[in-house]
């Protein structure tokens, strides 16, 4: 939707129609560092059609994830943002930013303004055997000037001082996915994102369709060489394409057709009869590739042998 204060060419427009097609919308969000509120705002201020119910972050989940766990008034200490222990406060937790006031649990969530000094909190009440949630792992998050470290390398920060490892509330885990479907009341979800670790896998977790759009953190390259659980099972250079017939996607004789494009796989090898510009020709390229090797446990490094056709 937006990367750093920007939004993504197209993706407002797009968001914009849903409403004339009888498509209802909902934004997921790893962000754990502002509120859903300030998220929807920031939303509006883009030009996007963003209700704050229509918001699910992960510090909601994170927030619904400790109160089934601990007794009300627990004390949780925040290593995060105020977003998300006004989200810990709201299901009725006691939130905390110090080993010394006797938490019983940690929950970890992005936040800009991260010190040492919090992560040396956290691995003391982690290490003495506190409920360790993270908001979601996401290792890198992209800014107006590139991609930056994300949440998940603090929490790999934690986890190595302390040799433990959290509860994950949000994306790509299930449940966040499902929520946002129930306040949709959506029959037939799709889930739409630019990451495969988070998005996609958290979408085909959930059971839902997945579709990955290239305006973001993957490329045709990590998305081809993607392990199963991550595989999109559309893929689209952007929002704006939601409005275009997907293309089919014919296999005959273990070679796979899209467009103009084939592609077949021999001895390990993806031949490709396309343009490396041609999404069609990554398309047949992932169907080629992902008939091969159904079950990869591990991301894959295929080879390529590209002719224009």
């Amino acid at each position: 939707m937006y990367a750093g204060p920007h939004a993504i060419p197209g993706a407002v427009e797009s968001l914009q129609r849903l409403e004339s097609v009888g498509v209802r919308l909902g934004y997921v969000t790893n962000n754990a560092s502002r509120t859903p509120a300030q998220v929807a705002a920031h939303l509006r201020e883009l030009g996007a059609p963003a209700e704050d119910n229509q918001v699910v972050s992960s510090s909601q989940a994170a927030g619904d994830l400790l109160a089934g766990l601990l007794a009300p008034g627990s004390r949780v200490m925040i290593t995060g943002s105020p977003a998300l222990a006004h989200e810990i406060e709201l299901v009725g937790l006691t939130p905390v930013h110090s080993a010394k006031e006797n938490p019983v649990a940690v929950v970890q969530g992005f936040n800009p303004e991260i010190a040492w000094k919090d992560l040396a909190e956290a691995s003391y009440v982690v290490a003495a055997g506190a409920l360790w949630v993270a908001t979601n792992t996401d290792m890198s998050i992209p800014q107006a000037r590139g991609i930056a470290p994300g949440n998940g390398t603090l929490v790999a920060a934690v986890a190595s001082a302390t040799g433990k490892q959290p509860r994950v509330a949000g994306k790509p885990e299930a449940p966040l996915f499902h929520s946002a479907a129930r306040r949709l009341k959506s029959e037939r979800p799709i889930v739409v994102g630019d990451r495969l670790d988070t998005d996609i896998l958290g979408g085909n977790r959930a059971g839902f369709a997945t579709a990955a759009v290239l305006t973001g953190v993957d490329t045709p390259e990590s998305i081809l060489a993607a392990r199963s659980s991550e595989r999109p099972g559309y893929l689209l250079a952007d929002l704006t394409e939601l409005y275009e017939p997907y293309p089919e996607i014919i296999e005959e004789n273990s070679t796979f057709r899209c467009g103009k494009a084939t592609a077949e796989v021999q001895d390990g090898l993806i031949k490709v009869s396309g343009s490396e510009k041609d999404l069609d020709a990554w398309r047949a390229a992932c169907a080629a590739w992902w008939a091969a090797t159904p079950d990869a446990a591990e991301a894959t490094s295929p080879r390529l042998e590209w002719a224009e056709n």
